[in-house]
């Protein structure tokens, strides 16, 4: 079985803890080696040849950006999985132009992660392999499956094609994505994250959890109302 090495480049050692311990409870993956930036994360990718790379943005000395540009310039072989809080277009777009296996949003759950290491580890699999490949294995490798994008591929976005009269498949998409960056929320902190109002985001909820796309859980506080707490599966 594929035994996936991976390297840890994180200035915030608590961040930098918790990405260790979710990455060592997913099979298959072990993390090898941590930096604190990205200038002795280049250097700890030359020494220990890593497979894939767990990255922020935002460090001292040398950023992620800089980091990612000397990686493909030294041509190492290694993929790079950035894990940060930055959501601008222009550092959104930089990071997927220098070829990044995936991009997740602090902050993040265990599940999302989760997600991208499975991802990830079938990818390893598909290109060890020495054989040609048919169009539709190039597909998966590029995350693409009959014509669909991988948002459109998502598990809790595989609902009926027609939704429901007054909904919207990019607010559907936003409440998806939320969720998947969080570890579970109310349909307040829902609306607040995804900028609509809260009886909307509660008309999305309800329409999530009835097709079993997400769960609900009901929170006790000490004083007021129980309030409902929705969880990407």
């Amino acid at each position: 079985m594929v035994q996936i090495k991976v390297l840890l480049i994180e200035d915030d050692p608590m961040v930098r803890e918790v990405n260790r311990q979710f990455i060592e409870k997913v099979d298959h993956f072990q993390v090898i080696g941590q930096a604190s930036n990205g200038l002795d994360g280049v250097t700890q990718i030359r020494q220990h040849q890593p497979d894939l790379v767990f990255m922020d943005i935002f460090m001292p000395e040398q950023d992620g950006i800089t980091s990612l540009h000397k990686i493909r310039e030294l041509d190492l072989p290694v993929d790079v999985i950035t894990v940060t809080a930055a959501n601008d277009m222009d550092t959104v777009k930089q990071v997927l132009h220098l070829g990044v296996f995936d991009y997740i949003m602090k902050p993040f759950s265990f599940e999302r992660v989760k997600g991208t290491l499975e991802n990830y580890l079938r990818f390893k699999k598909q290109t060890q392999t020495e054989r040609e490949l048919t169009q539709g294995e190039l597909d998966q490798l590029f995350h693409y499956r009959d014509g669909q994008s991988p948002l459109e591929q998502s598990a809790l976005l595989q609902t009926e094609k027609n939704l429901p009269k007054g909904f919207n498949r990019t607010t559907l998409e936003k409440v998806v994505h939320f969720l998947q960056s969080v570890d579970g929320a109310s349909a307040e902190e829902v609306a607040s994250g995804v900028g609509i109002a809260r009886v909307t985001a509660r008309r999305y909820l309800d329409y999530l959890e009835k097709q079993e796309k997400i769960t609900m859980d009901v929170h006790y506080g000490g004083i007021g109302r129980p309030i409902n707490y929705y969880f990407s599966k």
